[in-house]
């Protein structure tokens, strides 16, 4: 009794698993003539089945198939000095919507020694491609939405700062007079932060750039004469979040008013420093003044509003907050280091 060759068998499961796939796949000879297509091919692409085995790649349908570029790299896969892998193709069929096609394709070996055969498969990316498109523009347009939000809250700010500088003139009172320029000087800070998260993008503030435009307004509002006191601003390239950036913001327009009150009564020349370092989660933020110090024992002092606002600030953002003698000068030192477990556990246990 004749048995059948192996090769038809694996031949004859080649064509069963092509035609049967749910996916649009083509059974090609190296000649780019088709052995068979899926059925789900000729749905897709709207051809009749049983015109398909033995016509050429390029006559298929309309002709939409004739793409010289395609045929030279099927072509050069069937003699293996190439490989098709996530190729993309516009599927252009008179009257109907352009498809976007990612194509690939391989050489199988179904027993025919003889011969090479190629399996090429088809994914339509059309719809997930519009979808794609349709979210980035839904996140550009939100994007400067919020751009746009952040500038006009900047504007009103500065609008209120102004408000509140005139009613300062026209007070009487020195106490109400210093209370309404403390306010201005905080909505200034925050009118500068928003002023800086209009220009950028995620949510996210550069330091360098946030604390350089705040001390220029406080620098502007504050120092009559810019030769006698100046701020420098030393910042790596330190990027946070807005929340967090408005607690640093508010902490140093805090530090900044109380050296340009106290620190240099005898009007001579002074200088104050804002640096900021971080090193992964850890940072250090410490405002610096060349003046009289602080007084001790009966002349010090007392702690005001703008001190608790610091210490509120600083607790928020689980920092730790140091003042020590610059020798001249104050210095002071915000921190904020993340702890370990093993940390944690050793801190417990003490």
């Amino acid at each position: 009794m004749l048995q059948t060759p192996p090769v038809h068998l694996e031949a004859a499961s080649t064509l069963a698993v092509v035609v049967s796939s749910i996916e649009p796949l083509l059974f090609l000879s190296d000649d780019l003539k088709v052995i068979a297509a899926s059925a789900s091919f000729c749905r897709a692409f709207e051809i009749d089945p049983a015109s398909v085995p033995g016509m050429r790649l390029s006559d298929l349908g309309a002709g939409e198939w004739a793409m010289p570029r395609l045929e030279s790299l099927l072509r050069a896969t069937a003699s293996g000095s190439a490989n098709i892998e996530a190729y993309e193709i516009d599927l252009k069929r008179p009257g109907k919507k352009t498809r976007q096609l990612v194509l690939n394709a391989r050489t199988l070996d179904d027993g025919d020694l003889e011969h090479i055969r190629l399996l090429l498969a088809i994914a339509d990316v059309t719809d997930a491609r519009a979808e794609a498109r349709l979210k980035d523009d839904l996140i550009r347009d939100k994007a400067i939405l919020l751009q746009e939000v952040q500038h006009r809250v900047a504007n009103s700010l500065q609008i209120i700062a102004s408000v509140l500088m005139q009613s300062a003139r026209r007070v009487q009172s020195d106490e109400a007079r210093g209370h309404l320029h403390n306010a201005h000087h905080r909505v200034m800070s925050i009118a500068a932060l928003q002023q800086q998260l209009s220009t950028s993008l995620g949510g996210t503030v550069e330091l360098r750039a946030y604390f350089t435009q705040l001390s220029r307004s406080l620098g502007a509002s504050m120092i009559a004469d810019p030769e006698r006191l100046s701020i420098k601003v030393t910042v790596d390239d330190s990027v946070v979040d807005a929340d967090v950036s408005v607690s640093l913001g508010l902490i140093v327009t805090e530090l900044v008013i109380n050296a340009l009150k106290h620190a240099f009564p005898d009007k001579g020349i002074g200088k104050i420093a804002i640096d900021y370092r971080s090193s992964g989660s850890d940072w250090t933020l410490s405002v610096a003044d060349n003046g009289i110090g602080m007084p001790a024992g009966n002349d010090a002092p007392k702690a005001g509003l703008g001190t608790g606002i610091v210490e509120a600030l600083v607790k928020n953002l689980d920092g730790k907050i140091e003042l020590s003698d610059a020798g001249p000068g104050t210095v002071v030192t915000i921190s904020h280091r993340e702890t370990t477990d093993l940390e944690n556990d050793l801190s417990s246990a003490v």
